[in-house]
Formats: structure tokens, sequence, C-alpha cells
């Protein structure tokens, strides 16, 4: 299955290889267990005063393996996102951010400390995914194909409608960012629309390379046809204007992050089509995005997408770890509550087993950098020490 699934990999990687020689990797960290959570608040929001904050989840700390190994923390991950989400939703947001470590949990758990590839985050983010679109359904306006899956590319959209064949995972539509993008910049609506206003249309960004291995795929198949190797268009349902489009909720599965950049900017003119459709961008890395971990000179079209679109998104579940200079903690935020900068204090427990400590050293209205972060840490564990 990996060897099949090479092509999106080959596809991003010469945008990697440009990326590493001028921008480091972030740095994150991770924490729970045995655990007491206390309020110590530097930067507090007035939000904090009136109204109570989300504790941690259970079991992430990679000090505890034992307890994350026989937790079903992504299921956790799942009602906390749909809670937010629905919150999100009752104010009108349409661009919204889901943010979290996809590997934690079950007896294969592993931390930021563990070794693993994008195949494995893919893998998990395509199930966190199927697991969570039902979630949606029991609601009318989510129905009758009204929820898109939006998979990076053709491949992970025929694994996913292999594996997950159940009639709950069925009602949803399964679809492409290249579908999707094709499907609305052709529409007859937008064609005239384009028409009138003098505009040449919308096309889908084609990764690099990805005509090459198109082309390559229908020598391959001679006779018969495409060979598929970038997938089976079978897979694809229809799309079809007054009946599952205009959707009511596209969830859009880690795009970019470990694939071509294209996806990114391909997501913009999604959304740029169909505005009243809720966007849900589940861990695409867009703290890379935003945060210029790809040079302008080298990404321009990406570049050109952070201000006018990346920034507006709305973090409404986001938990990642932190750990740098001998701190640990996590930034985490559950909408509409502000944002909490955690810190994990970890002590030997009587057992043989960690004990963690979740203090929450700030609150603050707005994200902090990830430098700012580190500061609150490292702040707070000063102060303990003193």
């Amino acid at each position: 299955m990996k060897t099949t699934r090479s092509t999106r990999t080959l596809l991003s990687a010469l945008c990697v290889i440009s990326c590493i020689a001028f921008t480091p990797a972030p740095r994150y960290g991770h924490p729970c267990p045995h655990r007491t959570t206390s309020l110590s608040v530097f930067g507090s929001s007035q939000k904090a005063k009136s109204q109570t904050l989300t504790p941690l989840p259970r079991g992430i700390s990679p000090f505890e393996k034992s307890l994350s190994k026989n937790l079903d923390i992504q299921a956790e991950f799942r009602q906390r996102a749909k809670s937010a989400i629905d919150a999100a939703s009752a104010d009108n947001l349409k661009l919204l951010e889901i943010e979290f470590p996809p590997l934690l949990g079950g007896s294969q758990s592993k931390s930021q400390f563990d070794d693993f590839d994008n195949i494995q985050e893919l893998d998990k983010n395509k199930d966190w995914t199927m697991l969570f679109a039902p979630m949606f359904l029991g609601e009318r306006t989510y129905q009758k194909g009204k929820t898109w899956l939006i998979f990076p590319d053709l491949k992970e959209c025929e694994l996913a409608k292999k594996e997950w064949a159940g009639k709950r995972y069925q009602e949803a539509t399964f679809t492409t960012i290249e579908a999707v993008t094709n499907f609305l910049g052709n529409s007859d609506w937008r064609r005239e629309n384009d028409s009138k206003a003098g505009n040449e249309g919308v096309s889908y960004d084609a990764p690099w390379g990805s005509s090459l291995i198109s082309g390559l795929s229908k020598v391959l198949g001679g006779n018969e046809g495409d060979a598929g190797l970038l997938g089976d268009q079978s897979s694809l349902d229809p799309l079809i204007e007054g009946e599952n489009s205009p959707a009511t909720l596209w969830l859009v599965i880690q795009p970019g992050n470990g694939g071509p950049v294209e996806d990114w900017v391909n997501c913009e003119k999604m959304h740029n089509m169909q505005r009243d459709t809720t966007l849900v961008i589940i861990n695409g890395a867009l703290d890379k995005v935003r945060g210029g971990f790809y040079p302008a000179i080298f990404f321009p079209k990406l570049a050109a997408t952070v201000d006018r679109f990346y920034n507006k998104f709305e973090s409404v579940f986001y938990l990642k770890p932190f750990s740098d200079k001998g701190v640990y903690g996590w930034l985490y935020r559950v909408y509409p509550e502000p944002w909490q900068v955690v810190s994990e204090n970890v002590q030997p427990g009587k057992d043989g087993n960690a004990q963690v400590e979740y203090v929450t050293v700030a609150v603050l209205d707005e994200k902090p950098s990830y430098a700012g972060v580190v500061k609150l840490l490292v702040d707070a564990s000063q102060k303990k020490k003193s």
C-alpha cells in the first residue's frame, strides 16, 4: 500500500528540498497522566473569568505511554472538535482549522519523540475524519451528500472508499481537491459570471510532475486505459449542482502537509468559488504556511494566500506540543474559549509511573507565537524554582 501511494511524496519532494535549505523545521513537544491541573495565569484573558476552560485530554503525555495505549484519545479529540465546529458555525464562521497529534492513543500510540512517517500520519488523519464525518450526519443539513470528504489526492480517496465501506460512511460525498476545484471552476454559473466579468475562469493548480505521472499511467495501462498510478477515478462520487452541491460542510484532509504545496493554493480557490460552505482543514500544517516555512521567492502563489486567506482561519480545536529549552507544554484551544498555554511538570510517581501536573500558565485572547509560548513556559519554570 505504501508503494502505491508514493506519488504524493514524489510530487512534493522538490518543494520540501528547497524549503529545508532555507528554513528551520518547527519543533514541538507533548504531555499528560496521573494528572493534576492548576491555574497560574500571567497574561490572562478576561474571557477566562467568565467561562470554564476545557482541561487537556487525558493520556497525551509521552511520559505515560501505558495510559495512552489504553485510551481512545482520538475519540475524545473528535468530540471536542465537533462541539467547537458547532459553536463556530453558530457564529457563522466559515474558515476553520483543526490541529492535533493524530498518532496519540491506542496500542500503537506515538508521541512527537517517536519515529513515524508521513504515510502513518496520512492514514491516521484519513481514519480520524472517516469517524468524524458521521457525527454530523444526524443533522438534516449535512445529509444527502452535503458533507464532502475532500482528500488530497485520488489514491487517498480510493483507499478510504474501500476501507470504510459501511453505509454510515458512504453517506458523505467522497472527492478530492482537484475534483472540487475543477467542478466549481467549470460550473455553468461560474463560467457565466466569469464571462460577464471578463475573467478567464478558475483552474486547478496541478502539482509539478503530475502530468508526467498521469501520462505514464496511461501508457502503462495500454488498451485497458489508465493504469491507476494516481488512483481509481471510479472512487470519486459525482458532484451534482442542486443535489449534493452546494455542500454544507467540507472536511479537507491533510492538504499540503507532506504533499504538494499546490493543495493549499487550491483550497483558497475552492473557498472563493463557494463561500457559503464551511471549510474545515484537518491537520493541514497551516502554521507552516502562515509562518513563512515556504519562502515567498520560491513559492509566490502560496505566499500570496497567507494574508488574504489563511490568516482568516479560526483555530477551533488546536492542541500542539512544545518541548524546548528544557520545558514541556502545550498550546491548546477549544472554540469559543481563549488560548491556553499549559506547562507540564513531570515527577516520579510512587508506583513507578510518571506523575504529571498540568499548570495553565497563560490564558490569551490571541494565539501566541512559537517563541511566545516557549518564553511563557520558561518563565513559569523559573518562577517555580525561585
